[in-house]
């Protein structure tokens, strides 16, 4: 019976210090959204996806690929997917917040990359009254086997595109458009 209690002590003993040791694995530094350098970009899509999918409106899509291209009237069960490449564009993240050159005239904050190895190049926000008018976000990326250049553009209640092209060494060259029109009756 002695050896049974003390296996079981031992047991929690070395349980409690595992719980311990986990806890201090958890990163201390928390993403604070208050304190951005940049625009939310991530934010503000998560709250129009909310709106759009409240909406629940149809859209005339269109997908081209390679100059084929099909259009149909649907609606977008998911906004949050539809616009991932555009939440995804998010540049508030710590190792970032010296690397854009931000640009501010009138009505147009512009973000550009300050270094050839970021992705996202440049975003160009029009805000009036304090409401996004449109957002247009381009990236790039480019190694030895591969190179894409991606240009999306964002008008709420109006339009959104994602134009990439894509070339894959060996393999060649592809184009795809994606757009949608909010409001196109």
């Amino acid at each position: 019976m002695y050896w049974y209690k003390s296996q079981l002590l031992i047991t929690a003993g070395f349980g409690l210090f595992l719980m311990s040791g986990l806890q201090s694995c958890k990163p201390d530094i928390k993403e604070n959204r208050t304190s951005m350098k940049y625009f939310d970009i991530k934010s503000f899509f998560k709250s129009d996806s909310a709106r759009l999918t409240q909406l629940n409106q149809p859209i005339l899509k269109t997908v081209k690929h390679n100059g084929v291209s099909e259009s149909k009237t649907v609606h977008i069960a998911n906004w949050g997917t539809e616009l991932s490449l555009f939440s995804g564009a998010d540049i508030n993240k710590p190792a970032w917040k010296d690397s854009y050159k931000v640009t501010v005239d009138s009505n147009l904050i512009v973000y550009q990359a300050l270094t050839p190895d970021l992705k996202m190049r440049e975003i160009r926000i029009k805000l009036v009254a304090g409401k996004v008018k449109y957002m247009i976000i381009l990236d790039s990326t480019k190694n030895i086997l591969y190179s894409s250049l991606e240009k999306l553009s964002y008008f709420p209640d109006s339009l959104y595109l994602i134009q990439k092209t894509q070339t894959v060494k060996l393999l060649g060259t592809n184009k795809y458009d994606i757009s949608g029109y909010f409001n196109h009756r």
